[in-house]
């Protein structure tokens, strides 16, 4: 995984905005103004991804060496994944896509884009 596959699978997401919100190093991908993917610009060693916390725990089980509990942030609901090659690009697109899925069902049908 490189960042620019990361970026744009993040960016073809619908409603989906790219920030810097806390730094110049950290780019944040969040829909309705809530954030689903952080990654550093100048070192992309690994993502910060929202998960389900039972889905998080069996993650960490299963590659303990790669999802670590989100760094910087509320652990019970984020991952850090390294990109140390332990899982595939498709893995790791995967949970993007479930981190995507969790924030855009939590905003309220009524102000969900279509």
């Amino acid at each position: 995984m490189n960042i620019e596959i990361f970026r744009e699978y993040c960016l073809k997401k619908p409603g989906c905005e790219e920030s810097l919100p806390f730094d110049n190093d950290t780019l944040a991908f969040k829909i309705y103004n809530k954030i689903f993917a952080l990654c550093s610009l100048d070192n992309f060693v690994s993502i910060n991804l929202k998960c389900d916390p039972e889905k998080a725990i069996q993650l960490r089980e299963k590659y303990a060496d790669t999802v670590l509990p989100g760094y910087h942030m509320n652990k019970k609901h984020w991952n850090t994944v390294l990109l140390n090659k332990q899982l595939n690009d498709k893995t790791i697109l995967e949970l993007v896509d479930h981190s995507y899925d969790l924030i855009k069902h939590s905003i309220p049908k009524a102000k969900r884009l279509p």
